[in-house]
């Protein structure tokens, strides 16, 4: 996203993280329009998120959404907390990604995100911000946890 002269960024710089301090995001309803829309958009056609006759003889009964459809989701609703807006430069990885528990139709998700490590680059302009970030469903149970590293911009360039 471009920003018009005399913008001012609502986002985290890295000089805003604290370790072990989490950022709790919205939450967000997944629907079946959601899970069929990512099936389409990936590709991904298999009987577990599209074939609901398949789905019935499984003990989750329905179709269920894909991972990483709920990793966009997430990636969504971190980026609606506003801690990237203006301030962040790139995604540098994912690490350990688990997936607990199946996400339906139905079930509303939001992340708790913590920052774990934060560090400069070596010419002290960017830093890497590693959090730990848990997607939980409207139960409080975590259904997906993963590390997360992002590159932001730095206010005090040193």
């Amino acid at each position: 996203m471009s920003h018009h002269p005399g913008y001012q960024p609502r986002g985290m710089y890295f000089e805003d993280f604290e370790v072990g301090r989490s950022i709790v995001t919205s939450r967000r309803t997944v629907t079946s329009t959601d899970i069929v829309n990512f099936a389409c958009l990936s590709g991904d056609h298999n009987a577990p998120h599209v074939d609901h006759e398949f789905c019935k003889t499984q003990p989750y009964g329905e179709p269920l959404a894909h991972g990483p459809l709920v990793l966009a989701i997430v990636g969504g609703l971190q980026c609606l907390t506003g801690i990237n807006d203006g301030t962040i430069i790139a995604m540098m990885g994912l690490d350990q990604w688990r997936i607990h528990l199946p996400v339906k139709a139905g079930d509303t998700i939001y992340a708790v995100i913590t920052p774990t490590e934060k560090k400069l680059n070596s010419s002290g302009t960017k830093s890497i911000i590693t959090c730990k970030r848990l997607v939980k469903n409207q139960r409080d149970e975590t259904v997906q946890s993963m590390m997360i590293s992002n590159m932001y911009k730095c206010r005090m360039v040193i």
